[in-house]
């Protein structure tokens, strides 16, 4: 169930984002329909909190450089060393396509990082995004992680339903195609969730983690060499690991 509070202030920040300027309440109240004495109390909690300031008096409230600060900590302190954004950076260079890593999350998968390419037709993903986990590359390659009673336990969770496809509709279903891929080394997703748009992951199992790194892209640009695009995903993931397990 959402907390509707904390919904609302990232709606707000959502808001400064794409407004990139600052905002009176009158503008946050038109923006989401709140009531006055709603939006008022949100802006003025975060002033007392030092998150906004007014950069003229009466002209609207902005984003303090606390949010960065509190951002960059954050990222400082995370479990993943930088190494493991600079491997998805080279695979993007190798593929050409968007490289993401992805972690679970219950019955789905969150996007930990993403390195999109230049090209003006990709794969869009963003960070902190949710997928369900069966039916996903990147959810099905981590599941491969789990002993199979604990993939079991998620399994029972998952809501089945039609996607794109009628694809992996229980959990039986998703169950052969683990197995199947495991002996591959990748799994796929060719437009199962969402129309013309493809996954190839791959498991990584890093400091006792069990993520995916995911390639994403169209369809038309990777179904007649997914087998390639495959080796080159497990290839590098081994040899990074390799190599940076024996640095542990």
């Amino acid at each position: 169930m959402r907390v509707k509070q904390i919904s609302n202030l990232f709606k707000l920040l959502d808001f400064f984002v794409r407004a990139k300027r600052p905002l009176s309440v009158r503008e946050i109240v038109d923006e989401f329909s709140w009531p006055r004495s709603s939006a008022f109390n949100i802006v003025t909690t975060l002033v007392d909190h030092g998150y906004l300031y007014q950069p003229v008096p009466r002209g609207g409230y902005y984003p303090t450089s606390k949010w960065m600060t509190f951002a960059r900590e954050i990222s400082e302190s995370q479990p993943l060393p930088e190494s493991v954004h600079r491997l998805l950076v080279d695979l993007m260079q190798e593929t050409g396509e968007t490289i993401i890593l992805a972690a679970p999350a219950g019955t789905s998968i969150v996007f930990l990082d993403v390195v999109e390419p230049a090209a003006d037709i990709r794969y869009i993903a963003n960070i902190g995004q949710r997928l369900p986990i069966h039916i996903t590359a990147a959810g099905r390659a981590i599941l491969s992680q789990y002993s199979p009673s604990e993939r079991k336990a998620v399994l029972q969770r998952v809501k089945f339903q039609r996607y794109e496809k009628a694809a992996l509709m229980s959990a039986g279903a998703v169950e052969r195609d683990i197995q199947k891929s495991v002996k591959t080394g990748w799994f796929t997703n060719m437009a199962i969730y969402a129309p013309g748009v493809a996954g190839i992951a791959a498991p990584f199992s890093f400091r006792n983690r069990r993520d995916a790194i995911v390639i994403g892209a169209p369809v038309s640009r990777i179904e007649n060499r997914v087998a390639p695009l495959g080796n080159t995903l497990r290839g590098a993931i081994a040899r990074y690991l390799e190599e940076n397990e024996a640095l542990d």
